[in-house]
């Protein structure tokens, strides 16, 4: 086998009279430990590692979110006694803080909508984590991702959508290079298996996490009050709501606590002249104002993303492609084209709900091409992102 990059192990199986040492990645819930199983039952040598990613962790979670307090990373030593494979865990807390954390207040600050998952995921598990990986010797990391690589005939690997689309998670993937996919494991991204299938298997295994609650929204706000959040760190600043013609209809604590296309929550005390529900058209840092309006004038017919990262090599000229633009979203046609740093993009239909801050993931088929930063939108009605 050829590859780019020199010392990339063949992780499809164990190398002949050497297993692969791997590192999994288990953040103390189920998906994690069924993975990390599967990679034992592999042939693979693994070694579990938790990551501590919180300063002052909580002693349980708040209902089912996060996956960072001091019950996760018992759960995740405890699966690894049950599965036999050695446990430690890493204290990444100052990266977490510095890379996800401030950077997520940071752009909500400049009036962008960030997603921590995808800068977890290329900052923590994809670069601190598989940098000290493959210093200590370790051939890849595993994780309990929903997504599938491919190896090419010339050793070359790319990105794949899961084979069970409803649990597909390649979107938050989107900014893996190829160097990083090439020691990458995804165990359950190749098996047509529910989510239930998951849980018995991990019951079968003896896991006493097979039925733990999945951790969802953002982990490191585990009450889920995002705006709470915000507030308690950048203050209360309030500014004035005006619609698209600029006429004050109501008042905000500050504009990071919107994101584009919002609906709920804008307490404005009269309702628009044609009755009908106002969105979030714009949100600005510099004079604190957000921009209200109606739900016609969300629509994007193109955009600009800056960083692009891309799932192998980078496209030459403008293709067609599908867009996927949040991590449950579905797809849209797209002309992309990179210039120079940027990635220009045009719809083929207007989308809505298009915010600066976001990742948009360009897909061909089901292969994963690359991910970009939302910097600007372009829209049917007056107003651009």
């Amino acid at each position: 086998m050829t590859t780019d990059f020199p010392g990339a192990p063949d992780l499809s199986a164990p190398r002949e009279g050497k297993p692969l040492r791997v590192l999994a990645a288990m953040s103390g819930g189920v998906d994690s430990a069924v993975a990390a199983a599967r990679a034992v039952e592999a042939g693979h040598e693994v070694t579990g590692v938790h990551l501590a990613l919180s300063a002052n962790p909580q002693s349980f979670r708040t209902g089912a979110r996060g996956c960072c307090t001091i019950e996760d990373s018992r759960d995740a030593r405890r699966a690894a006694d049950v599965i036999g494979i050695p446990f430690y865990c890493w204290d990444l807390a100052d990266r977490f803080r510095e890379d996800v954390v401030e950077d997520f207040i940071a752009e909500y600050q400049a009036g962008r909508t960030p997603n921590p998952c995808l800068r977890c995921n290329e900052k923590i598990k994809f670069a601190a984590l598989l940098d000290k990986a493959l210093a200590l010797g370790f051939d890849a990391v595993c994780t309990g991702h929903y997504a599938t690589i491919v190896v090419n005939q010339d050793g070359t690997r790319e990105l794949h959508r899961a084979s069970d689309m409803a649990k597909d998670q390649s979107y938050v993937l989107g900014v893996l290079d190829e160097k990083q996919l090439a020691h990458a494991m995804f165990p359950l991204g190749d098996t047509l298996t529910t989510k239930e299938e998951i849980r018995a298997e991990a019951e079968r295994r003896g896991l006493a996490v097979a039925k733990k609650p999945d951790s969802h929204d953002i982990c490191f706000i585990a009450d889920g009050d995002t705006q709470g959040f915000l507030a308690a760190r950048l203050g209360k600043a309030e500014g004035d709501i005006v619609d698209e013609s600029g006429s004050k209809v109501g008042t905000h604590q500050g504009a990071y606590g919107f994101t584009i296309g919002q609906r709920k929550g804008l307490r404005i005390g009269h309702p628009a002249p044609d009755g009908k529900p106002r969105y979030v058209l714009d949100i600005s840092p510099v004079n604190n104002t957000v921009t209200v309006g109606p739900a016609e004038s969300l629509s994007v017919t193109a955009l600009t993303a800056i960083r692009p990262r891309w799932c192998g090599t980078a496209p030459s000229g403008p293709g067609q492609y599908t867009a996927q633009l949040r991590a449950h979203g579905g797809e849209t046609a797209v002309t992309a084209e990179l210039v120079g740093d940027e990635l220009k993009v045009s719809f083929t239909e207007p989308v809505r709900g298009v915010a600066p801050g976001q990742a948009i993931v360009l897909y061909d088929g089901t292969r994963v091409v690359g991910s970009a930063t939302i910097a600007a939108t372009e829209r049917a009605g007056a107003l651009s992102g």
